[in-house]
Formats: C-alpha cells, sequence, structure tokens
C-alpha cells in the first residue's frame, strides 16, 4: 500500500497525457469555461486620458480662482481649451480637455456663481484625478493568458478588448457508474437493506462544479459479466474518463479491478495509506493516441466525495494548469481520534476566529455518514505521523 503522496504523484504523472482540444464559442457561453489562447488587446485602455472623479479639469498652478467656461459628461465630449485662469466642469470617466492636466474634486473646490476656488486645505496636485491613456493596458499587451478561468471580470475584459468570440478548452467527459445489490433509485423508499444511490448525484455534482460534463451510466447489480460489457462499453465511449464506485475493496463481490484489467485497463495502483477512501483504484486505458483514466472508488457515499476532492479534482486542475484548490491553516477547536499511521481526511467546519483561522472537527466521521459531509465545509488533513490531534493544534484544510 503507497503513502497518498506517492498515489497522487502516480495520478497527476498520468494527467500529462491529456491534452484537451478547443473550441470557438460566443463570448456569452464562455462564463468559467477555461481559455485556451492568449488574448492581445486591440486598444490602450483607457483609450484616453479621462477623469477619475467628478471635479474640474485645470491647468495646475498655484492660482486659487478660476473662471467655469463650460462642462464636459462622459460620451459629450466638448473640445474646449484649458488655461491657468479657467476650469471646465467634468464628469467621471469624460475625455480630458486640451490643455488639462488635473482634476480638482468637487469636495476640493468652493464655488460661488462662474467661478471655482480651490480649497486651502486640498491636497491636488499636478496629475491629479486623471486616469492617463493606457495606463491600465496598452494596445499590442496580453491582457487575458492562456489557461485562465473565465469569470465575471475576465469577460469584462474580453468584451472591452472587442472578442465577442473566444477559443477555449472542451469540457472533459466523465462517465460515472455506480454498482451493488444494494443500490435502489433515489425516487424509491428503501427498505430492508437498501440503500439509495446518492453516489451518482454526488459524483455528477462534483464533475460539473468543476466545470466539466458527465455521462450518468445508473447504477447496476453486482453481476459480473453485465458489469465488465458495460465497462467495455463505457472504455470504447468519447469519455474521457470513467469514474466507478463500489467493488474495489476486498470483499466476495468486489471484482471491479479485475474487471478494469480483463477490459484492457493498466493498473497504476490499488489502495493507499489514507482514511476514508483507502481502498481505491486508479489505472489508465490506451487506444491508439488517447488515453483514458479509470477512478475506481468505494462505494461509502463519505469515501466517494473524499477521493474525489484529493484524487480526480486535483487531476482535472492539473489537466488544465490549474493552481491546486487552497489549504488553509487552521486551529483546531476540538479534538480528533486519530491512533493510525494513515493520513485522515477528517470534516470540519472552518470560520474565522478572533485570533485566525480556527477549525471545529464534525462528531461523526464514519464513511457512510454523508449527513454530517453535507455540514462540512473542509477536510481537515490530519498528516501519518500525528496521532489524536488535541485543540489548539494548527493543520490544514482543504475547502469543499
Amino acid at each position: 500500500m503507497i503513502s497518498y503522496d506517492e498515489a497522487l504523484r502516480l495520478i497527476l504523472t498520468e494527467t500529462d497525457g491529456i491534452l484537451p482540444g478547443t473550441e470557438e464559442i460566443i463570448l456569452q457561453d464562455a462564463l468559467n469555461r477555461i481559455i485556451a489562447e492568449d488574448v492581445i488587446s486591440d486598444i490602450n485602455m483607457p483609450p484616453f486620458d479621462n477623469s477619475a472623479m467628478d471635479g474640474y479639469a485645470i491647468r495646475f498652478t498655484e492660482i486659487k480662482s478660476r473662471e467655469i467656461t463650460g462642462e464636459i459628461s462622459a460620451g459629450n465630449f466638448s473640445n474646449i481649451s484649458v488655461d491657468e485662469t479657467n476650469a471646465v466642469l467634468i464628469m467621471t470617466g469624460s475625455k480630458i480637455p486640451e490643455g488639462a492636466d488635473t482634476v480638482a474634486a468637487v469636495e476640493d473646490v468652493i464655488v460661488s456663481g462662474n467661478e471655482i476656488f480651490i480649497s486651502s486645505d486640498s491636497k491636488i496636485k499636478k496629475g491629479s484625478n486623471i486616469r492617463p491613456l493606457g495606463s491600465d493596458l496598452k494596445l499590442g499587451e496580453t491582457c487575458v493568458y492562456n489557461n485562465k478561468v473565465i469569470t465575471p471580470a475576465v469577460i469584462a475584459v474580453l468584451a472591452g478588448c472587442g472578442r465577442a468570440k473566444v477559443r477555449v478548452y472542451n469540457r472533459l467527459k466523465a462517465a460515472i457508474l455506480a454498482t451493488g445489490d444494494e443500490l435502489i433509485p433515489i425516487t424509491e423508499k428503501p427498505d430492508g437493506d437498501k440503500i439509495r444511490a446518492t453516489n451518482i448525484f454526488a459524483l455528477k455534482s462534483a464533475i460539473s462544479a468543476s466545470g466539466h460534463i458527465t455521462v450518468d451510466c445508473g447504477f447496476m447489480k453486482d453481476d459480473r459479466n453485465l458489469i465488465k460489457d458495460k465497462i467495455n462499453g463505457l472504455l470504447q465511449s468519447d469519455a474521457d474518463m470513467l469514474i466507478t464506485t463500489g467493488g474495489v475493496s476486498v470483499g466476495k463481490y468486489d471484482f471491479m479491478k479485475e474487471l478494469f484489467e480483463e477490459s484492457g485497463v493498466e493498473r497504476v495502483f490499488w489502495r493507499a495509506n489514507i482514511k476514508p477512501g483507502k481502498p481505491f483504484y486508479f489505472g489508465r486505458h490506451r487506444k491508439g493516441n488517447k488515453t483514458k483514466l479509470v477512478f475506481g472508488l468505494p462505494g461509502n457515499p463519505v469515501s466517494t466525495l473524499v477521493n474525489f476532492h484529493v484524487y480526480i479534482e486535483p487531476a482535472l486542475n492539473a489537466i488544465f494548469r490549474q493552481k491546486e484548490r487552497l489549504r488553509i491553516p487552521a486551529s483546531l477547536t476540538g479534538r480528533i481520534k486519530k491512533s493510525d499511521g494513515k493520513r485522515h481526511f477528517c470534516r470540519g467546519v472552518l470560520s474565522n476566529g478572533i485570533n485566525g483561522p480556527e477549525v471545529f472537527p464534525l462528531s461523526s466521521q464514519s464513511s457512510g455518514n454523508y449527513y454530517e459531509l453535507g455540514n462540512a465545509n473542509c477536510l481537515i488533513i490530519v498528516p501519518e505521523n500525528i496521532l489524536n490531534p488535541k485543540e489548539g493544534e494548527i493543520l490544514e484544510c482543504i475547502l469543499i
């Protein structure tokens, strides 16, 4: 059994061979996609010297009083010359008139009739409150770099550069299959030894939240031949990765790892020294020049989502050159029972305390208790060499 760090290293090594294609889409559809090009600005930003606030455009001198000789509002430029003796009322964003080199803010002047007087306590100086042409971005400079996630702010930049269309990376497609005789549709009420097939919905949501596409393959009974046929079909499909839940431990019906390999999957590793989610399978399936990643997750609901956050999400980030999810050091506000040498990922609630971030471990850490997982906002990382961490200890947390 390998360590978590080694397991993650092996997964990330395999992502080097995954090269998503690209497509050009309209800007309105680009939110949360990942840009696949460097975008060059076709204009200076701002495109002209403009006022940073409402005030009066002047030529800076020691003269305190000036005659108001005009008005300029945004989009309604008037070419009024400015010298040492006059001022022009100007609105935020308006183009600076010829001769002006400073804007005196409204609160820095006293208006009397058709004159302004610069307040004696004003701190304006030459160049105050003017945003020069190209001070934000110059013509020909890169305004958005390849591999950046397109947020609303990035969309504003792209729109400012006149990009009605943008090239983005294709989203990956993940096929999701659950297995187990105990599973029933979520629309049915469990009876006897049955449980609802929640893992499918959890994984679909997690993949979608990461910006990718899922293929819901439903759930299947523990029938070896039927499952093998299904796996063979999914491995030949256009899915970029296959994610299964259930059947990867050591029980009589835990035959998924054997079925993967009978179907042409090369095992990279099985089991890592973590809790929850130790019986995790990772392999690769090659067909021509295409590599499909195969993740076999345990069936316990908490283990499924923990495995997603600590293995699959980092893989997705690596493929698209995204940063690893932020880990936040926090002070433990309770105790965690840990008497083994595994790396634990415990459910907790992270909050801002008086002295900085603090994290409260939830009472139940059972791998079947997805109710408590729904109450958590982080996973508390307890390293292999730490036993029974006590209140006040600093531990890293992964936001979920």
